[in-house]
């Protein structure tokens, strides 16, 4: 029958794969930088990160522009890729989030349906448990239950989209804050506040628990990530 030619011996990669590889690659270097692992203004090699991600440039290079149309990076003549990402953006990045966030819970609060009043307080019982216990991993999840939610309840995709750009706490980071005894007991009253709202139908308290619980959450991420103390 004969060896097959040299055309017929590697199968042609499936795009898609090209395309999970490179927002992998994107998502890992965003979340690294959002969680200060790259300090402001550093310069970042694109072979060391290739070496570390264990793939090629191409990909590296792809997320890298992706980034700097982000504005979390910047390309310098003669300098390389540069690190943008500071607590000034970080602060930008929380006021967005809880102004979007504040939004979609005082939509929630006028257009909840019965099912989605059981899954909150059901959601909201959990943290109670997880709280208890201490288990960071297990609010972590609950916390992002939490949100979606909420979000899935105003029936508005479009703010939920947007609010997509602004997530950039990673577990790392949660798990740190959920750590603190202090810092969960104040999630989870911030969290039977926002449900209670919410179930009340009151759009305008909704709206006003959500924003301070979000920008209350960025004070303690920026203590953390950029040992920035103050409120926003």
């Amino acid at each position: 029958m004969g060896l097959p030619s040299s055309d017929d011996r590697i199968a042609r990669l499936d795009p898609q794969l090209l395309t999970t590889l490179r927002d992998h690659v994107h998502r890992t270097l965003r979340t690294a930088i959002l969680s200060g692992r790259f300090s402001p203004n550093e310069r970042v090699n694109e072979r060391q990160l290739a070496e570390q991600l264990g793939v090629s440039t191409t990909p590296i290079k792809e997320a890298l522009r992706q980034l700097e149309a982000e504005g979390l990076v910047e390309t310098l003549a003669r300098r390389g890729v540069i690190i943008r990402f500071d607590a000034s953006w970080a602060e930008e990045m929380i006021l967005a989030r809880a102004a979007l966030e504040s939004m979609i819970a005082r939509l929630a609060a006028k257009r909840l349906k019965t099912d989605a009043i059981e899954a909150l307080e059901h959601t909201v019982d959990l943290m109670r448990t997880a709280t208890a216990n201490a288990a960071a991993d297990d609010l972590i999840t609950l916390n992002e239950t939490f949100h979606d939610q909420i979000h899935v309840a105003s029936e508005c995709p479009y703010l939920a989209r947007m609010i997509e750009r602004q997530q950039f706490y990673d577990a790392s980071i949660r798990r740190v804050i959920h750590l603190d005894p202090s810092e969960r007991a104040k999630a989870l009253a911030e969290h039977v506040d926002i449900v209670a709202a919410i179930i009340s139908g009151n759009s305008d308290q909704a709206e006003r628990v959500m924003r301070d619980h979000v920008v209350r959450s960025g004070d303690t991420y920026l203590s953390i990530v950029f040992n920035r103390q103050g409120e926003i």
